[in-house]
């Protein structure tokens, strides 16, 4: 999807706000209505979808400095449509999955689903990192949870899907070594390893 660059977009908001209103005072209405019109056109686009598109596409590159900056740059989250809300706030939730900030990323995620998420494929992502984080805290039942919830969902990702089967063959792990008689034949040893390696779901 074609997007123009942020600043460029910014200097167009400002260049034909301004210019339209100086025209208009100078000679008069329709002199300054096109540049008016582009002005304010971008700056709708702007309060309404931020800056989520090119975000995503700095975290789909693994350029996630940039990406954190570049969503710093959507000022007015709160007039952000439904969906673009939510996946504003999902996408905090990736950013602090980055840094391994579990706590954060966690509260993020609630948030977007709060809020409201485009489609099924997204509510499931988020819900599949909320088990993720609850299984690395050994909270089983949280974990099941949101595995159930997820299989409420319409989900058509195939990577998600997988994800979804690899983290039920964990979790049944974890019930096992929860198990007394289990927990002594390995002195005591299981639960979920929190620093295993597992591709992170698509976002859109």
């Amino acid at each position: 999807m074609f997007t123009i660059n942020i600043y460029l977009r910014l200097a167009l908001i400002g260049g034909g706000i301004v210019l339209g209103a100086a025209l208009w005072m100078l000679w008069g209405f329709w002199y300054g209505f096109p540049f008016l019109l582009v002005g304010i056109l971008l700056l709708i686009g702007y309060l309404l979808l931020g800056t989520i598109m090119s975000t995503n596409n700095f975290l789909s590159q693994q350029r996630f400095p940039e990406a954190e900056e570049r969503l710093k740059l959507t000022w007015f989250p709160q007039l952000l449509l439904v969906g673009y809300k939510g996946v504003y706030y999902m996408t905090h939730g990736a950013l602090a999955l980055q840094k391994k900030d579990f706590s954060t990323a966690e509260s993020w995620l609630k948030k977007a689903l709060d809020a409201g998420l485009p489609s099924d494929n997204e509510r499931a992502a988020a819900l599949l990192q909320l088990a993720l984080i609850s299984a690395s805290k050994n909270n089983r039942q949280a974990a099941l949870s949101h595995v159930a919830d997820i299989k409420k969902l319409s989900v058509t990702e195939p990577m998600i899907k997988e994800q979804v089967k690899d983290l039920e063959k964990q979790l049944k792990q974890m019930q096992q070594s929860m198990n007394p008689s289990t927990m002594a034949m390995m002195g005591g040893r299981g639960g979920f390893r929190a620093g295993s390696k597992r591709p992170r779901p698509k976002m859109k």
